[in-house]
């Protein structure tokens, strides 16, 4: 149901935030979305009980990704970068599910970044790969 085409996508993430960044005239942040997970609810969650913990964590995860997966399903490339793992949880669910057949994702590592940075990572990674498509 992508909207938009050749679009390109940057999502830089951890487990509690992530930056979507895109290129309209250049690269700009268009909004940041927040896991609902708290230190305030781990900590409350952990004093009940430890199942009951990770069962929340992991549904408010869930729906973190859930709101990733709505954005990335109207653009037609896209970079999930940062420097936990939760971008390889985000694109592990995209693997699973038809709708991304066709938007093509990938990974990188990296590491904690100001605006600006992000932004270099992105153009960077778009530039490469538009030359390795034209050799």
């Amino acid at each position: 149901m992508k909207t938009t085409t050749n679009k390109e996508l940057g999502i830089w993430m951890d487990h509690s935030i992530a930056h979507i960044i895109v290129f309209t005239d250049q690269w700009n942040e268009l909004k940041t979305i927040e896991s609902n997970f708290t230190h305030h609810d781990k900590a409350n969650s952990l004093a009940k009980s430890e199942s009951l913990f990770h069962n929340k964590e992991q549904q408010l995860q869930a729906e973190f990704y859930k709101k990733l997966e709505d954005v990335i399903l109207n653009y037609d490339d896209v970079l999930l970068f940062g420097a936990t793992n939760a971008k390889t949880e985000l694109f592990n669910r995209t693997q699973k599910d038809k709708r991304f057949t066709d938007i093509k994702i990938t990974i990188k590592e990296a590491d904690k970044m100001n605006t600006t940075q992000k932004k270099i990572f992105i153009s960077n990674y778009f530039e490469k790969e538009k030359a390795s498509t034209l050799s």
